[in-house]
């Protein structure tokens, strides 16, 4: 013998089925799902700005990315002569299912950027030095970003001042947990 469902105050039936629109799933996405993240670059550069930048993706790299196959031991951005901003050394691993109609791993993937960006990056990259790194890879709302970070090389002597910084601030923040645990 079958029961009928549960009602609510509202005489609305509730509960079973499958959520349909407006209603949220029990799997849904977070709005950021992060992929990959360069834990070297704060150590290795120091930051002078960062974008969030799209990426002009074929459908076999965005299943490779949803499986996290992905590598970036030196990439970098450029920015070409006719403007265009391209994303050079990242490796995105070729999708198995993808047959003759697949990517190649290396190849240099345009960013997606609005103009006034791209200026704003191009008068700042003519200084000395400076270099485009990528910091994170992740999907917003379903779409592949990158943050790409201004950097600056650090010498040997900032990353040993960098050091000698975080030791301070970890012996300071000690001294603090100790002093609020015995109470004055």
């Amino acid at each position: 013998m079958a029961t009928a469902p549960k009602a609510s105050s509202q005489g609305k039936p509730t509960g079973g089925g499958k959520p349909g629109p407006g209603k949220s799933s029990a799997k849904a996405r977070p709005e950021i799902e992060e992929i990959l993240y360069n834990r070297k670059l704060r150590h290795d550069y120091a930051v002078l700005d960062t974008w969030e930048a799209g990426l002009v993706l074929m459908g076999s790299e965005v299943k490779s990315l949803r499986s996290k196959d992905v590598q970036w031991g030196d990439a970098h951005a450029r920015l070409h002569d006719d403007g265009q901003l391209w994303l050079y050394g990242m490796h995105i691993g070729e999708w198995r299912f993808a047959n003759a109609f697949g990517h190649q791993p290396r190849q240099p993937r345009k960013l997606l950027l609005h103009r006034r960006e791209i200026d704003r990056i191009a008068g700042k990259i003519k200084g000395k030095g400076l270099a485009l790194v990528p910091e994170k890879l992740f999907f917003r709302k379903g779409w592949a970003k990158i943050a790409i970070c201004l950097c600056e090389g650090k010498t040997r002597g900032d990353k040993r001042a960098d050091l000698v910084q975080k030791a301070q601030n970890r012996d300071v923040e000690r001294e603090m947990a100790r002093r609020m645990k015995r109470g004055g």
